[in-house]
């Protein structure tokens, strides 16, 4: 890399931390980890010389990847220790879980549908990426055989939170989900599991794919 591309690197990589912080991402774990993995390995083709602006694009499978002040937002609420196992349902392309990953003891992510598991687990081997395990799997059911888990983070709306994600969330555990009917009304619930029951906090509006039972059909 020559110095006018080691010093625009440096500009864009600023430019991108101003801008997560400008929407609310403010807390330094999660800062460090989005500066740490580069959003550019996770964007393919025509849209890839867009990966440092702030807005989702799309990806293979009919999915998108979500804009980098979401994932940083939901990243934050889920308010993840470095002994946290978490569980991430739609891996779409893997930026998400890669982020969770500088913050968690263990990532487990699922996706319905093949290829977006196969492209994402290449560049998490890429990245030397070893806390993440990515499954082709229905999400909406979750991950019995690993659960419980102490953060679940849904990357796709449901009409209400799954009832087999808040079962398979630890107590005291917390999931991060948007719900909603149609991708005009969607809002970004934190869902936090106590002795007694389960605490809501609406977060902001937010507009993600819909959560859709089932393997894909490449899957």
């Amino acid at each position: 890399m020559t110095e006018d591309e080691d010093h625009s690197s440096a500009e864009r990589k600023m430019q991108f931390l101003f801008a997560l912080r400008s929407k609310g991402v403010t807390d330094a774990r999660v800062l460090t980890a989005m500066e740490q993995i580069d959003r550019g390995p996770f964007i393919r083709g025509y849209f890839a010389e867009r990966a440092y602006e702030d807005m989702p694009l799309p990806i293979a499978c009919g999915q998108t990847i979500s804009q980098p002040s979401v994932v940083g937002l939901m990243t934050q609420a889920l308010k993840i220790t470095n002994r946290d196992k978490v569980l991430e349902v739609g891996t779409g392309s893997g930026y998400q879980a890669a982020i969770l990953s500088q913050l968690a003891r263990r990532v487990y992510t699922v996706d319905r549908h093949r290829r977006l598991v196969q492209e994402a687990s290449e560049i998490f081997r890429a990245l030397d990426l070893t806390n993440i395990t990515a499954l082709t799997a229905d999400g909406s059911f979750g991950l019995p055989d690993q659960a419980p888990f102490d953060r679940i983070i849904v990357t796709a709306a449901a009409e209400d939170p799954p009832g087999p994600l808040l079962a398979q969330l630890k107590i005291g555990g917390i999931m991060v989900v948007p719900v909603g009917q149609s991708d005009a009304v969607q809002r970004l619930i934190r869902v936090t599991r106590h002795e007694t029951g389960f605490e809501y906090d609406e977060l902001r509006p937010v507009r993600f794919v819909p959560l859709v039972e089932g393997l894909g059909r490449d899957g």
